[in-house]
């Protein structure tokens, strides 16, 4: 199957990491600057690079699509691709906007092309059981937990690669969040509580947030994050009727009543992700999590940004211009 890689930053390192040694063929690397996109395509062995998008879709060549390009440029790649009629992969988040994000769906849908999001903490693979076992009454979950703090007031990514790009706390890290929990409770969600801090003065993006859903079955929900945290935290806490699991992404560690266990770090479980959206495509179905299934998770971002929009004014920001 001949890949077309979209970006070359952390996501496209991780994505082809995944499809190494897995009867995939790297055949073009899209990016942004064409020194750098050189050396990434050289790197991993794709046959060719380009810093044209449309080009690379045009070539009939190309299977599959892989867009893990800067949040921003989601929804127009996406977009284009599925306009090409390529199966796509898109890494998160969908859009940053809800109007841009059930545009993408519907865009698929229509196409008829195998289109998935990459939400790697539902493949995760001690989520499944606790999930199976909440659904079937077994042991229901009660409250469920998501923490993301860094210290962010550069724009440097995880890798300490000084990035092109801003970040988005609300419309990014925290859609890992609300997608895990709606998925977990099963449960499409509505938007309790948020708040979304002002505007840093260095980098004109709001840094904190808060946001809590809750379920006619008094199950809650409730995210919570920084950029301007000394300490690095992310985590979830899953609490059931029986036990409570907490895992610690970053140190690959779940921790229960029970005590604590390894469990294979985040790269691992997008690898999944990555790997199933090949299987996918050679099998004629959906990826394991379909574009039209982050919707609910969309509309309560879409939600928070509302009630910021209210108080601070409809704007576009770094990292997540709006059409006018």
């Amino acid at each position: 199957m001949n890949i077309c890689m979209v970006g070359y930053g952390m996501m496209g390192v991780w994505h082809s990491d995944a499809l190494i040694g897995r009867d995939a063929r790297f055949h073009t690397l899209v990016g942004r600057r064409p020194e750098a996109a050189r050396e990434f395509a050289e790197r991993y062995g794709y046959a060719r690079w380009t810093v044209d998008l449309d080009e690379a879709l045009a070539d009939p060549e190309v299977d599959a699509v892989i867009i893990a390009s800067p949040s921003e440029t989601h929804p127009e790649f996406a977009l284009k691709a599925i306009a090409a009629g390529k199966p796509t992969l898109l890494e998160i988040p969908l859009a940053m906007t809800l109007e841009e994000s059930e545009a993408v769906v519907a865009a698929a849908d229509a196409r008829g092309v195998p289109f998935g999001l990459c939400h790697p903490m539902r493949l995760q693979p001690e989520y499944g059981p606790i999930r199976e076992a909440a659904l079937s009454g077994a042991d229901p979950i009660r409250q469920i937990a998501g923490r993301f703090y860094i210290h962010r007031l550069s724009n440097v990514g995880a890798t300490g690669y000084h990035r092109s790009w801003t970040d988005n706390i609300l419309w990014h890290h925290f859609a890992h969040f609300v997608d895990l929990g709606l998925w977990l409770l099963d449960f499409e969600g509505e938007l309790a509580y948020s708040f979304l801090g002002p505007l840093h003065p260095q980098t004109g993006i709001p840094m904190e947030c808060i946001l809590s859903v809750e379920t006619p079955r008094n199950q809650t929900l409730l995210v919570s994050g920084s950029y301007c945290s000394r300490e690095r935290i992310y985590d979830s806490l899953i609490v059931t009727d029986r036990q409570s699991y907490r895992l610690d992404i970053l140190r690959n560690r779940l921790v229960t009543g029970d005590g604590p266990v390894e469990v294979a770090p985040e790269k691992d479980n997008l690898a999944l992700v990555t790997q199933d959206f090949v299987a996918a495509v050679r099998e004629g179905r959906q990826p394991a999590v379909p574009g039209r299934s982050v919707l609910p998770a969309m509309r309560v971002l879409h939600a928070a940004q509302m009630r910021w929009d209210a108080i601070h004014g409809r704007q576009s920001l770094p990292g997540r211009r709006l059409s006018d």
